[in-house]
């Protein structure tokens, strides 16, 4: 009999509860919708609850036009855009946060929004492969972070997020430039194009994870373009990829590589007797 009383009272709550939350949602009295929603909000937090964000987004899109500018205005924007932000709609998480920051620039939330608009758009920036938009415009928001707040609260997570963002774009530029060099047998002329995507990739990354393997598949593209050559060219080709064999034993003496390009190495030597 205890159970089934605490059934229905539990019952009895949540019925009375939404039937105040449907008629909220049909008023026009926006102080009971902010009052009703701020409380959605914090149980929400408490509870780690998206069904409770949702219903407090839900309110909180009906009033915030009604508050801007009002002393209100300030707590309510910050509130609206962290309910995109912890239910991951990160696109509007981004743009509230921005207009939160811009409305609101002395606001002692101005820090934390920063740091989440930034979050935001890293959170958005997808596999390396995609289109990487998204990445950069996250790299710039972190910097942007940085630069404003060096010593600030998240300085070093915003540092890291960076520096993974960064990785993901050396990344893509390294693959680019390695699928030139995997179809070269296929068509001679992506040898060439790896081989300048290859440098361009070492000029711009110096400090990149991918170095070593740039600079092998560089001279790997050298390499296949020369001994593919006519004759006219193979000579000229063969002492560029030497002299890419020789940058790439100057920095990686015990290399990865370094077998692999010792024995092509002894074949362009051998080769270059032949001129």
């Amino acid at each position: 009999m205890m159970k089934k009383a605490i059934l229905l009272a539990t019952v009895l709550v949540l019925t009375v509860s939404c039937g105040e939350y449907q008629t909220l949602l049909k008023s026009d009295d926006a102080g009971a919708k902010y009052t009703y929603a701020e409380e959605l909000y914090n149980e929400a937090q408490e509870e780690n609850s998206n069904k409770k964000y949702r219903k407090a987004l839900r309110l909180f899109e009906q009033i915030v036009p009604q508050y801007r500018g009002k002393p209100q205005g300030e707590k309510l924007s910050y509130l609206f855009a962290n309910t995109y932000y912890q239910l991951g709609d990160f696109y509007l998480s981004s743009y509230e946060f921005e207009r939160f920051q811009q409305s609101y620039p002395n606001s002692d939330k101005v820090e934390e929004a920063a740091f989440k608009k930034a979050r935001s758009f890293y959170e958005l920036s997808p596999r390396y492969d995609l289109d990487q938009t998204d990445t950069h415009k996250a790299i710039a928001e972190l910097q942007a972070y940085l630069n404003t707040y060096p010593e600030g609260e998240h300085a070093e997570e915003a540092n890291d997020m960076a520096a993974e963002l960064r990785i993901k774009l050396e990344k893509k530029e390294y693959e680019i430039a390695k699928q030139y060099h995997l179809t070269g047998e296929a068509r001679a002329g992506n040898y060439q194009a790896a081989i300048t995507s290859f440098t361009n990739f070492l000029s711009n990354n110096p400090g990149s994870p991918f170095r070593e393997d740039a600079h092998y598949y560089r001279f790997d593209s050298a390499y296949q373009l020369a001994v593919n050559s006519f004759r006219d060219l193979m000579q000229e080709r063969l002492q560029q990829a030497l002299e890419y064999s020789q940058e790439y034993k100057k920095y990686y003496p015990e290399g990865e590589y370094s077998e692999a390009i010792e024995a092509s190495t002894e074949d362009i030597k051998s080769r270059l007797q032949n001129f």
